[in-house]
């Protein structure tokens, strides 16, 4: 009995630490993806700036 208890703790303890990690896994997901957006615009309005400032040179 006291066998069974402790595989069902370590279990029960296993699929709790497997939740957390695959929920942080997918908030890391979500926060990667919004990092990847604002560096595409950023290099999107940065370049648009270049290409101006180069026109504005000739």
């Amino acid at each position: 009995m006291r066998a069974l208890l402790w595989v069902v703790g370590v279990v029960a303890g296993v699929l709790i630490l497997l939740g957390l990690i695959l929920e942080a896994v997918r908030w890391l997901i979500i926060i990667g993806l919004i990092a990847l957006v604002i560096v595409i615009i950023l290099g999107v309005v940065k370049g648009r700036q270049a290409v101006q400032h180069q026109n504005r040179r000739r």
